[in-house]
Order: C-alpha cells, then sequence, then structure tokens
C-alpha cells in the first residue's frame, strides 16, 4: 500500500518522498523522466522550486502518480513558480512562448547533441550562448526551435523565444528587446529603467540563478545581441543570424551545413510519405540535387508535391532542371528560396551588392578576389572586403585553404537573375571583357614559364607585375587554380574575333600542355587556336595548332579518329606552307592515331617517314621532335613482335639526349631521357631481361615525379609493376594498386592493363 503524499509541504521535499516510496534512485527516475540528475536533485534540494508543467508530467509519469496525487504534485510546483510583482500588484507576464516545432524535422543529429553537452554544462550554472549561423535557407530557425523543445526539460524555470528582425529595415533596438523579455518575466511597464543598461542589469538579475533557455532568432549584429545574454546562472541561450556575429566573445558556434544527398531525400520522405517517394526513387535523388540539399528549397519542393497529391516527383523534377525556370519553381505558398535570398540582398552596401551581382559571371566551381575585382570594377582590397562581407552574411562560401569563394548553386542562379535586372548588357559585356583580357595576358605569362625555346620563353608582360606568379610552381599553381576562367576567356576572345591573342595564348601553353596531359580542355583550347589561324590565313599556324590538336585526341582524351582527321589536315597545311617540322609532326600524330586504330603497318610507314623528314633538319626543334617521333617508332616496334629492334631505336633516343641540344635546356633533355629510360626499361622486359629493366624504369619514374606530370607518372610505375611482378619483388602488388587507382581517376585507357596486370599477380600469388 502506498504511502501518503505529504500534502501542503513544497515541491522538492514532495518529490523526495515520493521517489523514495516509489523505490527509485535519483539517477533512474531522472533517465525515466528524461531529465539530468543534476536537475532532479536541484528540485528536491529546493534550489529549483516551480519546474514547468511538462517537467513535473514526465515525473508524475515516470512515478506512476495517478488523479488526485499528480495534481498535488503539480499544484506544488505552480507555488513554486516565479511570480514578480511590482508596488502596483501582481502582473500577467507577457508571452515569449517558443515557435511551434515541426513535426518532420530532419538530420542534425551531431549539432542537435552538441546542445545537450551545452545543456549539461548550463546545469553547472555557467551560462552558455551558441550561434547558428549559415547561408539563408539552411533552416537556422528551425534548427533552434527543434532544438529549444528537445532541450526544454533541462530548462525548468522558462524558455522564452524572440524574434529580433535583424532582416528588417530596423531590426529590434536592444531596448524594447529587454522590455519584452522583462515583460515575460512578469515585470511591469511602469517598474522598468528607462536606460538601456538599466534594463539589461534588471533583466540579468532576474535570470541570474534560474535554469533558462532565451533563444534570440533572427539578430542583426553583435550590439543588438550583447545586453539579451544572462551574465550569470545556469541558463542556455540560443542565438540565429545569417551573419556569422563573429564579434561575440566566448560563445559556441553551429555552423550549419548543407543536408547530404540522403538526407535531403529523407526530408523529402517525411513530408510526402515513404510510398510515394519510393515510388520515384530517382526522381527523389534527383530533386535533392536540384534544390542544391539546401532544407529551405528541399521544404518548398516537398510541400508543392503535397499540395498536388497525384503529381509525380518526376515532372516537378523536370521543371527545375531548367536553370532559368527553377527559383520560379521552387516556390509554394509564402515560402519561396527567390525571397530568403532577397532579404539578405537588400542589408548589403552597394559596392557588395555589385561585387555579389558580377561575381556571378565568373567560370568555374569558385573564383579568385581577383576575378570578383575585375568583374565588378574594383580595386583587389575592395573586392577583398566585399566578398568577406559576403561570406559573413552567408552568401558566398570560403574555401579553407585558399582566398577563393563560391556560391551556392541557387545563390548563382539569384545572383546571376539580379544582373539580368540591375545590370545593363553594356555593363555585362565591359565586366567579361575586362576581365577575359586580363586572364589571357596573365595565362599566356603564367604559361611561358614552361617554354622550352629561351627565346620565346623571354617575360612577357602580365597585367599585373607585382602579383605575378614567380616560378614554374607558382605559375603551375595559377593556371590549375584559374583553368575554368582563362579557358573561359580564351572561348570569349574567339568568338569576339580577337584571333592574335587567342594564338598567342595558345601557342604558350603548347609546353604546359605537356604536363598536364590529363587535362581534356585541350582539344578545346587548341581547337578554337586552329579556328583562329584558319580565320587570320595563317597556313603555318593552322598546321602547328592543328597537330596540337592531333596530340590533344590522341593522349588527352584517346579519340584515335578525331586525331587522325586532325592530324592529316595538319600535313596538307604543312606541305602548303613547305614546313618541314610541321611536316614530320603530323606524320608523327597521324601514325599514333593509325596505330591506335589497329592499321599497325600504316602507322609504321608514317613514322618511318617522319623520322627521314626531321632527320634531314638542323633545328633544334626538329631534334626534339626527332626524339619523339623515334621513341615513338621504338615502341611500335616493340609492340609488333619486334623488341631488339626497339632497343636499338630508343638506345639512338638516349644517345641524342645525352650528346644534349643546342638552346635547350636541361631539364627539358632530362624528360626526354625519361622518356627513352621507360622505353628501354620496357624493351628489355618484352625480351624478360626483367632485372635489367628495373632501373631504367625506376629512373624514369622518378624523372616524371619530380617533373609533376601525373598522366606519364602513373604510366612508368604501371611499366615499373609489371617488371617487378615477373621478378615476384615484394613491391609488386603496391605498385600495381597505386598505378591501377591512379590511372582509373585520370580516366586513362591504361587502366585496364593495371587491372589486368593486378589480377594476374593476385592470381599468381593465391595459387602459390
Amino acid at each position: 500500500m502506498r504511502g501518503a503524499t505529504p500534502v501542503g509541504s513544497d515541491f522538492g521535499h514532495q518529490l523526495r518522498h515520493l521517489r523514495t516510496r516509489a523505490g527509485l534512485s535519483q539517477e533512474a527516475l531522472a533517465h525515466a523522466a528524461e531529465v539530468s540528475v543534476r536537475a532532479l536533485a536541484d528540485m528536491e534540494r529546493g534550489r529549483t522550486r516551480g519546474p514547468q508543467r511538462r517537467t513535473v508530467q514526465a515525473l508524475a509519469e515516470a512515478l506512476g502518480l495517478e488523479g488526485d496525487e499528480a495534481a498535488c504534485l503539480e499544484k506544488s510546483a505552480a507555488l513554486g513558480r516565479p511570480r514578480p510583482r511590482t508596488p502596483d500588484g501582481p502582473v500577467a507576464p507577457a508571452t515569449l512562448a517558443l515557435p511551434r516545432d515541426i513535426g518532420d524535422f530532419t538530420a542534425r543529429a551531431p549539432a542537435l547533441a552538441r546542445l545537450l553537452e551545452l545543456a549539461h554544462d548550463a546545469e553547472r550554472g555557467r551560462p552558455t550562448v551558441t550561434v547558428v549561423t549559415g547561408q539563408p535557407g539552411l533552416g537556422k530557425t528551425a534548427f533552434a526551435v527543434h532544438a529549444a523543445h528537445h532541450l526544454a526539460p533541462h530548462f525548468p524555470d522558462g524558455q522564452f523565444a524572440l524574434d529580433l528582425r535583424g532582416m528588417d529595415p530596423e531590426p529590434t533596438p536592444p531596448r524594447d528587446a529587454l522590455s519584452r523579455l522583462l515583460g515575460a518575466m512578469g515585470i511591469a511597464d511602469a517598474a522598468m529603467p528607462a536606460d538601456t543598461d538599466d534594463r539589461a542589469g534588471l533583466w540579468r538579475s532576474l535570470v541570474s540563478d534560474r535554469r533558462v533557455l532565451l533563444l534570440l532568432d533572427n539578430a542583426a549584429d553583435e550590439a543588438q545581441v550583447r545586453p539579451l545574454l544572462p551574465a550569470a546562472g545556469p541558463s542556455l541561450t540560443l542565438v540565429t543570424s545569417r551573419n556569422s556575429l563573429a564579434g561575440l566573445e566566448s560563445v559556441h558556434r553551429s555552423d550549419l551545413a548543407l543536408l547530404r544527398r540522403e538526407e535531403a531525400v529523407e526530408l523529402l520522405t517525411r513530408i510526402l510519405g515513404p510510398e510515394r517517394v519510393q515510388a520515384e526513387a530517382q526522381a527523389a535523388r534527383d530533386l535533392a540535387d536540384l534544390c542544391g540539399h539546401l532544407p529551405l528549397a528541399v521544404r518548398i519542393a516537398g510541400q508543392r508535391l503535397l499540395s498536388r497529391p497525384h503529381e509525380r516527383l518526376s515532372k516537378l523534377a523536370t521543371r527545375l532542371a531548367a536553370e532559368g525556370r527553377r527559383l520560379d519553381g521552387l516556390q509554394v505558398g509564402n515560402l519561396r528560396v527567390r525571397a530568403a535570398f532577397a532579404l539578405s540582398y537588400r542589408q548589403l552596401a552597394p559596392e557588395s551588392k555589385t561585387f555579389l551581382r558580377r561575381a556571378a559571371l565568373a567560370s568555374g566551381a569558385d573564383f579568385s578576389p581577383e576575378t570578383g575585382a575585375l568583374l565588378a570594377g574594383l580595386s583587389y582590397d575592395e573586392a577583398f572586403a566585399c566578398a568577406e562581407e559576403l561570406t559573413d552574411a552567408g552568401l558566398l562560401q570560403s574555401d579553407a585553404n585558399a582566398e577563393r569563394y563560391s556560391f551556392h548553386d541557387l545563390l548563382r542562379l539569384y545572383a546571376a537573375e539580379l544582373t539580368e535586372t540591375e545590370d545593363g548588357p553594356g555593363d555585362r559585356d565591359a565586366a567579361l571583357d575586362r576581365i577575359a583580357r586580363w586572364m589571357l595576358r596573365r595565362a599566356t605569362a603564367a604559361a611561358l614559364h614552361f617554354e622550352a625555346d629561351p627565346v620565346l620563353a623571354a617575360p612577357h608582360r602580365d597585367p599585373d607585375p607585382d602579383t605575378a606568379p614567380v616560378g614554374r610552381d607558382e605559375a603551375r599553381a595559377w593556371l590549375e587554380a584559374e583553368r575554368a576562367q582563362w579557358l573561359a576567356a580564351l572561348r570569349r576572345a574567339h568568338t569576339s574575333g580577337r584571333h592574335r591573342e587567342v594564338l598567342d595564348t595558345a601557342e604558350a601553353m603548347h609546353w604546359f600542355s605537356d604536363v598536364t596531359q590529363h587535362w581534356e580542355q585541350w582539344v578545346e583550347v587548341f581547337a578554337c587556336a586552329a579556328e583562329s589561324a584558319r580565320s587570320l590565313g595563317s597556313r603555318r599556324e593552322e598546321a602547328v595548332h592543328l597537330n596540337y590538336l592531333a596530340w590533344s585526341y590522341n593522349l588527352c582524351v584517346h579519340d584515335p579518329d578525331a586525331a587522325l582527321t586532325a592530324a592529316d589536315a595538319a600535313l596538307t597545311a604543312a606541305r602548303e606552307c613547305g614546313d618541314g617540322l610541321q611536316e614530320g609532326w603530323a606524320l608523327g600524330y597521324g601514325a599514333g592515331a593509325l596505330h591506335r586504330l589497329g592499321r599497325t603497318e600504316e602507322a609504321h610507314g608514317r613514322l618511318r617517314k617522319s623520322a627521314q623528314c626531321l632527320a634531314a633538319q638542323e633545328s633544334p626543334q626538329a631534334r626534339l621532335a626527332e626524339l619523339t617521333i623515334l621513341n615513338t617508332l621504338g615502341t611500335l616496334l616493340r609492340q609488333t613482335g619486334r623488341p631488339a629492334e626497339a632497343l636499338d631505336i630508343h638506345r639512338r633516343s638516349e644517345r641524342i639526349c645525352r650528346e644534349g641540344i643546342p638552346g635547350r635546356p636541361d631539364e627539358l633533355i632530362a624528360l626526354y631521357h625519361a622518356v627513352a629510360r621507360q622505353q628501354i626499361g620496357n624493351d628489355l622486359a618484352a625480351l624478360e631481361r626483367w632485372h635489367e629493366a628495373e632501373p631504367p624504369l625506376r629512373q624514369a619514374l622518378a624523372d616524371f615525379e619530380a617533373a609533376q606530370m601525373p598522366a606519364w607518372v602513373e604510366q612508368a610505375r604501371l611499366d615499373l609493376g609489371r617488371a617487378l611482378a615477373a621478378t615476384g619483388h615484394p613491391e609488386a602488388r603496391q605498385t600495381l594498386l597505386a598505378a591501377r587507382d591512379a590511372l582509373t581517376a585520370l580516366k586513362s585507357p591504361r587502366q585496364v592493363e593495371a587491372a589486368a596486370a593486378l589480377a594476374a599477380l593476385d592470381q599468381v600469388t593465391t595459387a602459390g
């Protein structure tokens, strides 16, 4: 039989009596009621005299109380809840209740877990503040509200939510915000201090010993928030803002990220139901991607489909796939992605608005402040300041390692719309022409760091010598980082008829293209250049760039049919203008394409003609070309079962390298020597002289690695791995595995050879 409840006793005594009667420890009751042990202990000791109704209900259920006993426990708690009084008597407090939680809230588990840890910190008597930031549409308010409801049992002395209207033309002043908070605590208007600092002091004194949860939503800046933060006591404050509020001291940060694809699909599932999403699983994934995994956009898509129960997901996905209609499609009722972005845009300074709009004209996934400056017509320092402001406002994302910025896909579409509506065609064209000319000059100067001819490698006039790359490493880093920008500039120059600029840039890229053979973009570069040469009526330059085009088709995109067409056109142009060097190259590139097409005898004949043509010339360029052709000829001989002849040819190439070529730098000749060594190693392997093959292949691999030529490195690694496998070397498997993975990443056809060699080695190992 239950013992009598001590009616009329205070809440703490009553709770302790009921727990003891039920035979529960504090830990067991806390777990059953989903409150912390610390919170329960404070209630029993009388530190918390009046917990919230939902906490009391949870405790009553955990204790198995019913009817009068549960009502009695609630009555005791109610008596202990604070009722501030003023000289005029009791005041009904203004309500700042938490907004409604969203039942289909999805993801954010790590961020919620972190907030739970912070709630435990608050229970130890330390006021805790966490700032929730991120770009528009990430669901900062939804997350904060959901978290507040989840954490409410830990803060039985009250939960208050206040919208600070940070995106309004006139955000809520701190004085007014404090008035509402004090009113929620029961302070009458007549009793409130007039001064903001005095109101802040009163607010802090009221919450200094209470476990209060405060949600400050949509904060404008640090100055608005600081007076509202408790200075002492076991409180937790959640602040949401589109700005980073980087100046707030001693706060925790919860920077929300985009949803993962599976989380975005889960949100759609919770809105629409599993049957509808599972029936069109791929369309759901497509919708998540088209929404950029942005929670607001995904929610809008889901709510729109929910209001149209017979509409297929694929129909909406098709509509959103058209970029020009995507933002129009992402609106339902008063939820609009465009409107969410517009709130932030309106807050920007004029220069930052211009920077945002013009940055949408940049090519590629990201851009530098330099690019933004050129497009917006600003200085570098002005552009950098704008980019940082936009990052703080959540409208741009900054790279973790470099001074580069990027848009979310939907924000880029929004900024592009603004460019159309707020900038005239003349302004846009001027911006694009400005950046195109600058980028081509910088790209040309940077690429010439790789030029083999000392005369051609003379310093080129960079548009900004003070920031120009110095040396090959810096030049390569710039050319790689700005690849999308200078390629777009080349494209614009070509379509605008600035053919000499196109040819100068493409010619400067010749040697740089050799060390970045894995770039598919070289096809477009040299196709544009060949067309520009044709437009200028220069048959010699047309032959040059058609040869480069044939090279890129052969080695960069592995399309021998297109390579043969380009090489034959180069051969015709070279013969018409009497250029023996380009004739030799054209024969060689055509031979490479024929070999890849399986037309081996024709390839062999062209290579012989090419070698003869080039040997008859005395220029350093002809010697380099001859080296390439000899190496290719030897490779063909080996592949057609004549490895001894191939070894003789490649030894001849090696002798030319050792003798040197006047006027050509040693590091360039070293690369040709590396190619010869690689082929000599392969010839020796074909002759089953495995141990002799290993040293030249290792040296070739080291030379290519030193030159940072990934496509060449991995092919040499594959050749070395095969030789090591033949001798049972312990490094064989790891070497082949690395080569296979890298060649696959480079989309090289030789990945098939690597996979086959690795499988054969594994089979031998298993059998052994």
